[in-house]
């Protein structure tokens, strides 16, 4: 099902185009062109780490294209790791994933890294790990001029997770105390955890540093499933959200069929 244009009251989202999961059509670095061909201004994915730096700020450059976010080192991913931060025993590995990051985020002139939280045993030591990891990495990035981002993760596709409801997020961001640290705000994440997204989005005003948008269940496009990503855009406007809104989800079918929904908000 795809979303008419006409729905859309105000198309104020600054859409930024995953491409960890778009245009997978094409080879990672084509990718970039890919997105500009239809109509992003901006991308995100993953991590940076296995491409020179240099390499993708020619592909950014070449295709008139903005980097809105990638993640901090997470440890061995191909393995199953999922971050790295709520380890006591890799603190030493994950501040120099800081450094890295920062070095990548400089390059890219990207202003926003995620970092995610790691599969722990829920214990005063992660809990403890984590919050001391991140007021480094948010002082380290403060210092450069970039915003942190933590992000919720539902507890189904990442049994053990550290960090899975936006409450706790902001429970964290309050305890840590620094204005750079701020939440992402995955859709797919809220919806699966059975809490309001736009709920979420009204008691986080202010503190949400990044939106990525997917619909549920399937994890596809807007239009696919249950939930109104008209009306959550609308209370974006209303709250004054002016980041951008990445679109990280699964085709149905290819990306470019699946942008239908996108059209109203892309050149």
């Amino acid at each position: 099902m795809e979303i008419q244009a006409s729905i859309f009251e105000n198309p104020m989202p600054r859409l930024a185009a995953n491409i960890s999961y778009l245009f997978t059509e094409f080879d990672f670095l084509d990718r970039f062109a890919a997105a500009r061909d239809a109509g992003f201004s901006a991308v995100e994915w993953h991590f940076p780490y296995d491409h020179e730096k240099a390499e993708l700020t020619q592909r950014l450059a070449d295709n008139g294209l903005r980097c809105a976010l990638f993640n901090l080192p997470s440890g061995d991913w191909r393995a199953g790791e999922r971050g790295i931060a709520c380890l006591l025993d890799r603190v030493s590995e994950f501040e120099d994933g800081v450094g890295r990051a920062i070095d990548y985020a400089k390059a890219l002139n990207c202003p926003r890294i995620n970092c995610l939280a790691g599969v722990a045993p829920d214990n005063d030591e992660s809990r403890h790990t984590f919050v001391t990891n991140l007021r480094y990495a948010a002082q380290r990035t403060a210092e450069a001029g970039i915003t942190l981002l933590i992000e919720p993760i539902n507890t189904i596709d990442i049994p053990g997770f550290a960090l899975n409801r936006s409450a706790q997020a902001l429970s964290i961001i309050e305890q840590v105390g620094v204005e750079n640290l701020m939440l992402l705000l995955d859709i797919y994440h809220v919806r699966i955890m059975e809490d309001d997204p736009a709920a979420i989005i009204e008691a986080s005003h202010g503190r949400i540093g990044h939106i990525q948008i997917v619909d549920v269940p399937g994890r596809h496009e807007p239009g696919t499933g249950d939930i109104d990503c008209p009306a959550l855009f609308d209370l974006l406007d209303r709250t004054g959200y002016e980041g951008w809104v990445g679109c990280e989800y699964i085709p149905a079918t290819t990306t470019a069929e699946g942008l239908g929904w996108a059209r109203p908000f892309l050149p």
